[in-house]
């Protein structure tokens, strides 16, 4: 690729490098599973740089793990042991992280400082997640489904929840790559096409009834209802988000070979019944290890290109 090319909202890549990306995330996967070393990464040995403004599990061990695994190295930061926390200019901190390393993934806050970031860099920026899209986990949720079920094009999957970041990406996945989202949200926290991003309304529904949504659906999934650094709405979030609960009803509705995902972490009882998370239509384990997979992927890609 003769110019940097960043992933900071799904759409930033079209749907041949996504078909691409599947192919060679189940190659990656592959090896894994066999124990095969692949490090295309380890001669010249290439740096990922992790940047954390927000918490995380799934996003730091699947990077981190991902890149060793590649044969590369990993800085980790975050706000507090960094100047980032010190109010220098992300575009400073930019110019000069991105002299010293390779690829840079970054889980923050408002979408405006990744981008302000990729704009000053001098190498691929990853959003590892912000307020308002999250699509690395998209990608993994989409590769999941692909082993599970194969082609998602000409499906519907059910989101049932908030109008978050995960539905934000949802909506321009199914625009891309020609499937359809049922989506149903409690009056207040509805999903903006706009701020998601998506031009072709014909991509998605809206369900007031959330078991309506799941109607004929292929995959449902979900997100918890208070997501990071909404905290102080969870009273009222709990109240709203009542009926909202994916349970063995709503996953009755769906196909009878529906697949359940959620992001991770879950809260049974809230968002999710324990007997669909625990349940046999539940997928979410592959789809947390699916991560990593896909996301070794994209960084190959991001930084090697095109292999044959």
């Amino acid at each position: 690729m003769s110019s940097i090319q960043h992933y900071l909202q799904f759409k930033d890549l079209d749907a041949s490098e996504y078909a691409y990306l599947f192919e060679r995330a189940a190659h990656i996967k592959k090896k894994f599973k066999a124990f095969e070393k692949y490090q295309p990464f380890a001669d010249p040995d290439r740096t990922l740089a992790m940047i954390f403004e927000k918490a995380s599990t799934r996003t730091r061990v699947s990077f981190e793990a991902g890149m060793y695994q590649m044969g590369g190295s990993v800085v980790h930061l975050t706000t507090g042991d960094s100047q980032l926390g010190r109010a220098e200019p992300i575009e400073d901190s930019a110019r000069v992280i991105s002299r010293m390393v390779d690829i840079v993934m970054i889980r923050t806050f408002e979408q405006s400082k990744i981008e302000s970031f990729a704009a000053h860099s001098r190498v691929p920026v990853i959003n590892g997640l912000t307020n308002e899209f999250h699509p690395c986990q998209i990608l993994a949720d989409l590769f999941t489904f692909i082993e599970h079920r194969g082609s998602i094009q000409g499906k519907v999957v059910a989101w049932v929840g908030d109008g978050n970041n995960m539905a934000n990406t949802w909506l321009q996945a199914a625009e891309l790559l020609g499937f359809t989202v049922h989506v149903s949200t409690p009056g207040g926290y509805e999903v903006d096409p706009v701020l998601a991003g998506v031009k072709d309304r014909s991509a998605y529904k809206v369900f007031k009834d959330p078991r309506e949504a799941c109607a004929g659906a292929d995959l449902v999934t979900t997100d918890v209802w208070t997501s990071m650094g909404f905290e102080a709405e969870n009273e009222a979030r709990r109240k709203a988000f009542a009926k909202w609960c994916v349970d063995e009803n709503m996953m009755r509705a769906a196909r009878p070979d529906a697949l359940f995902m959620h992001c991770l972490p879950a809260h049974r009882g809230e968002e999710v019944s324990a007997e669909v998370i625990d349940g046999p239509q539940s997928v979410v384990w592959d789809e947390a290890e699916n991560r990593m997979h896909a996301q070794k992927a994209l960084m190959e890609y991001l930084l090697l290109g095109r292999l044959a």
